[in-house]
Order: C-alpha cells, then structure tokens, then sequence
C-alpha cells in the first residue's frame, strides 16, 4: 500500500508528463506549420524544460538513487 504523499507524487507526475507530452506535440506543430513564431516556440521549448525539471525532482523525491 502506498503512502499518501506517494500517491500525490504519482498522481503530480503522471499529470507533469502529459503536459510534457502536450507541449512536444504543440512544438512540433507550431515547427510544421508555415507561419511558425519563433519567439512562441521558444516559450514553449522553456516550459518544456521547467516540467522536465519538475519531473525529475519528483522521481528523485519517489525512486532515491540509494548507493550500496
């Protein structure tokens, strides 16, 4: 049975990854299309990064890289 706060991390990560998926897919829109915004796609690319980073706290915080 998991903790609580286990369950909230899940529950957080799982949400943060499909937004990180949802903002590949705009990317790669905005990339495709004629009349791509560089400046928007920028923006995109930053938000991107700040969830991969809240992504991988949050996995440290549920899987700890334990030295044997």
């Amino acid at each position: 049975m998991q903790r609580p706060d286990e369950r909230e991390l899940r529950e957080q990560l799982a949400r943060l990854r499909a937004e990180h998926r949802e903002l590949d897919l705009q990317i790669m829109a905005e990339v495709g299309s004629p009349l791509c915004d560089q400046l928007q796609i920028k923006r995109l690319k930053k938000r991107k990064l700040a969830l991969k980073d809240r992504i991988a706290a949050i996995e440290d915080q549920l899987f700890p890289d334990i030295i044997a």
